[in-house]
């Protein structure tokens, strides 16, 4: 009699792997007790704290990617995190479980779901920050976390005529610390201005910049040249000369990172914008 061997299943049959979301994330925070926003061992960092509430929302390990790798004490209004998970959690009520989860000093503003080959760092266009300096005689106790605190007469019109001088497409090779050999140091500024009278008095000033992206410090040195001209140590014109020496040594001041704050990034899959708008 003929035997049935029964049928065995394959063993390299393909799994068919869960799919994967990305979810992206519109984060505000005061760094003033951050060490950064990336990951440091033993340091207390934006990133580290996103990644701990997200593991606890989603009760499994989870990375979050960042759009832009603000230094220590710098503050965002508009980082852009980005989390991938399997989780049919709704986008919508992902940012609030997080803001559970999170320390005050950090929150999430918004979040949604994006397309699958959204790239976080890769597909940023423009990022924007602001730079604020108080410059009465007292300081602004309430605010003064988030300014330097310099107490002394800024030329302003002085400022703004050396501001004009970075925008453009540059090399900012001046305005940049700890570069490596070979690195591309060309950046775009497509604004940089100079205001006063934030808040309803004029001791407030801002400094904006928007371009394509940043060197390491670029924002704090170019805030710090304009303090330096504003106070009178160069003359306006002397910011393109920075500019052109390529040299880290001719450049003005780092300024503090508490003034410094990270606005906005926009990226490819947003609605186009007109340079210079």
């Amino acid at each position: 009699m003929e035997s049935r061997e029964k049928p065995v299943a394959s063993t390299n049959e393909s799994r068919v792997e869960p799919y994967r979301r990305k979810i992206k994330l519109v984060i505000a925070y005061d760094g003033t007790d951050f060490h950064g926003w990336q990951i440091q061992p033993g340091f207390r960092t934006v990133q580290g704290m996103l990644c701990e509430a997200a593991a606890s929302v989603l009760r499994c390990p989870t990375h979050v990617q960042g759009a832009s790798r603000t230094d220590a004490g710098v503050h965002a209004q508009g980082q852009v995190g980005l989390i991938e998970t399997v989780q049919p959690i709704p986008a919508d009520h992902l940012h609030l479980a997080l803001n559970d989860h999170l320390p005050q000093d950090i929150v999430v503003l918004g979040a949604g779901e994006v397309g699958p080959d959204f790239d976080v760092m890769a597909d940023v266009t423009r990022k924007a920050y602001r730079y604020t300096i108080y410059a009465g005689r007292l300081r602004p106790v309430r605010q003064i976390r988030f300014c330097w605190h310099f107490p002394a007469p800024l030329a302003i019109e002085a400022m703004q005529t050396a501001a004009r001088h970075v925008v453009g497409a540059n090399d900012f090779r001046s305005f940049a610390v700890a570069t490596e050999e070979g690195q591309d140091t060309v950046r775009t500024v497509f604004r940089c201005e100079v205001t006063q009278g934030g808040a309803g008095e004029r001791d407030w000033i801002a400094i904006d910049i928007e371009g394509s992206g940043f060197l390491h410090h670029m924002a704090r040195l170019i805030a710090g040249t304009l303090i330096d001209i504003g106070r009178g140590h160069w003359l306006p014109e002397c910011m393109a000369d920075i500019l052109a020496a390529r040299s880290r040594a001719v450049a003005g001041h780092l300024a503090p990172a508490r003034g410094l704050c990270l606005e906005w990034i926009k990226f490819r899959q947003d609605d186009p914008v007109k340079e210079g708008s």
